[in-house]
C-alpha cells in the first residue's frame, strides 16, 4: 500500500463512499474533485480541488500513483455540450496522466453505455455498446478509449459498468442492477491489488438473482459480490412505470429521455 491511489470525483456520492472504505482499509489516497470535499479526511488522504479539463493538474496528481480510480465527471444525463468537457476531454486527460505515470485506470463506466439493449437479453461483457443518452455515450467512449490506450500504450484498465449503486434498490429494475456500496468497495480493492488486468470489463452489480448480465472479468480480478438485492424484492414489488420505453430497456428512464420515436 505504499503507492498512492488517485480517486477522482471524490466529493460525489460514490467517491465519498470509496474514500471511507479505502481509507479504513489503510490506503494512501489522493482525492480530487471540482467541488470541495464535504467530509473529514481519513488518515493518509489529501484532497486537491481540480478540474478534469486541467491537464497539467491531473498529470501532477497522478504522478507516482499506482492506480487511478476515475469516478469524476458528469454523472447524470445533460446536454452534449455539458458532458463534453468533463467526460470526454477530462477522460483523455486521465488516460494521458495514467500513461505518463504508468498507472492502472479503473473507469467508472455505466449500464447506460448499453442501455438500449432489451431487458429480455442477458448480456455478456463483450456485447455491443448501445448507449441510451449523451451520458451513456460518454461512458461508451471511455471504454473505447481504455481499449485504445491498452493496445497502443499498454495502459491497463478496468471498465466497471455500474448499475445502480445506492443504499438499497428503489424499484423493480434495480433488483437486477443494484450494486451495494460494500460490493463496490470490494471490487475497487480487487482492481487495485490484481497483479494484472489488461483491458477488461466488469458488470457493476451485486449478486442479484434477476440480473440482466452474465460473463465478465470478475473471476480474473478475484471479485465475488457478497450482497444481493433479493432481500429487497418485497419492498419494491410493483414499483414500475407506465412507460413502455422505460420498462422495455435495460437503461430504464434514461432511454425515455428526449425519446421521439413511436413507443
Amino acid at each position: 500500500m505504499t503507492a498512492p491511489i488517485l480517486l477522482t470525483g471524490a466529493s460525489g456520492a460514490l467517491g465519498r463512499q470509496l474514500t471511507r472504505i479505502l481509507g479504513e482499509a489503510g490506503y494512501t489516497l489522493r482525492l480530487t474533485d471540482i467541488a470541495p470535499f464535504p467530509d473529514a479526511l481519513p488518515p493518509r488522504a489529501v484532497f486537491t480541488q481540480a478540474d478534469l479539463i486541467d491537464a497539467p493538474a491531473i498529470t501532477a496528481l497522478a504522478d507516482g500513483c499506482s492506480t487511478i480510480l476515475h469516478f469524476g465527471g458528469i454523472s447524470t444525463e445533460h446536454p452534449f455540450d455539458v458532458v463534453l468537457g468533463p467526460n470526454i476531454v477530462g477522460l483523455h486527460n486521465i488516460y494521458e496522466a495514467a500513461r505518463k505515470a504508468k498507472a492502472r485506470v479503473v473507469f467508472a463506466s455505466s449500464n447506460h453505455a448499453i442501455g438500449f439493449h432489451p431487458r429480455s437479453n442477458k448480456l455478456d461483457a463483450d456485447c455491443a455498446l448501445r448507449p441510451d443518452s449523451f451520458y451513456g455515450l460518454s461512458k461508451a467512449y471511455g471504454e473505447l478509449m481504455g481499449g485504445m490506450y491498452w493496445e497502443k500504450h499498454g495502459v491497463e484498465s478496468v471498465s466497471v459498468r455500474i448499475g445502480s449503486s445506492f443504499p438499497e434498490p428503489a424499484d423493480v429494475r434495480m433488483l437486477s442492477t443494484w450494486l451495494s456500496y460494500a460490493d463496490l468497495g470490494r471490487l475497487m480493492v480487487c482492481c487495485i491489488v490484481a497483479p494484472k488486468t489488461g483491458c477488461c470489463i466488469v458488470w457493476g452489480n451485486s449478486a442479484n438473482a434477476a440480473t440482466y448480465w452474465g460473463d465478465d472479468a470478475r473471476a480474473d480480478l478475484g471479485w465475488v459480490p457478497q450482497d444481493t438485492a433479493d432481500i429487497f424484492a418485497g419492498k419494491v414489488a410493483g414499483k414500475v412505470t407506465d412507460d413502455p420505453v422505460v420498462e422495455r430497456h435495460q437503461g430504464g428512464g434514461y432511454c425515455a429521455m428526449d425519446y421521439t420515436r413511436a413507443r
